[in-house]
């Protein structure tokens, strides 16, 4: 789970909460989910991500959903689901992968 609150650099005209502050939202808990899973894993990084935007979100705090589909030893997949508070009608859907970095030999 992550949370965003709404306001400032996080907004754009129109009072709605900016796309890239969203895909943002949805890449750090992915990343909090992944390593929630693989341990403190310094150089696993994000491979791809894809946000479909809903709808439009009203101005509230906006709320992550995030769980693993598969965790391999070289890949992670995942999804997050965006909602903005009080509101069980999600705003945004992202799929994202993590490359996982093999493990080094100790000297």
């Amino acid at each position: 789970m992550g949370r965003m609150a709404a306001g400032g650099h996080n907004l754009r005209p129109g009072g709605t909460v900016a796309g890239p502050a969203l895909m943002a939202l949805a890449d750090y808990t992915m990343y909090a989910v992944v390593l929630s899973m693989i341990g403190p894993v310094e150089m696993a990084v994000t491979t791809s991500l894809t946000c479909n935007f809903l709808r439009r979100p009203p101005l509230a705090d906006v709320i992550a959903d995030g769980r693993i589909i598969k965790c391999g030893k070289r890949l992670a997949y995942g999804e997050v689901t965006l909602y903005s508070q009080g509101d069980n009608d999600p705003v945004a859907h992202v799929t994202a992968t993590y490359a996982i970095p093999p493990e080094r030999a100790t000297s």
